[in-house]
């Protein structure tokens, strides 16, 4: 589960963010997750809550956009959409001849702090 490490590592930036700009707390975190990162948003919640306790972040709340694969199917012409890395077939023709744009990262893309 490398949820628990990427929450460990956000809370860790946001904290010295938070602690730069004279932050008394951190009320909402927004992460965009790339369609490859193999993500479970359950278990981001989850371990997002726990990483937060004892910390500027205690109580905040996140907030997770969950990002699609791009995918244009050389076969048979059309673009189409993936929510995971596991299925990289066109769900029209079947074929597996994709380009695909999509990433594996984790972004911060917001904080808010008080």
């Amino acid at each position: 589960m490398h949820e628990i490490t990427l929450c460990q590592q956000t809370i860790e930036t946001v904290e010295q963010y938070a602690c730069a700009n004279g932050a008394r707390a951190i009320t909402d975190v927004w992460l965009r997750v790339g369609a490859f990162s193999c993500i479970e948003p359950a278990a981001m919640n989850f371990c997002f809550e726990l990483v937060c306790r004892e910390t500027l972040a205690e109580g905040c709340k996140l907030h997770l956009e969950l990002q699609v694969a791009h995918c244009f199917c050389n076969h048979c012409q059309k673009e189409i959409e993936l929510l995971s890395s596991l299925v990289k077939v066109c769900p029209h023709c079947g074929s597996h001849d994709l380009n695909i744009d999509a990433d594996n990262d984790v972004t911060i893309e917001r904080i808010e702090i008080i």
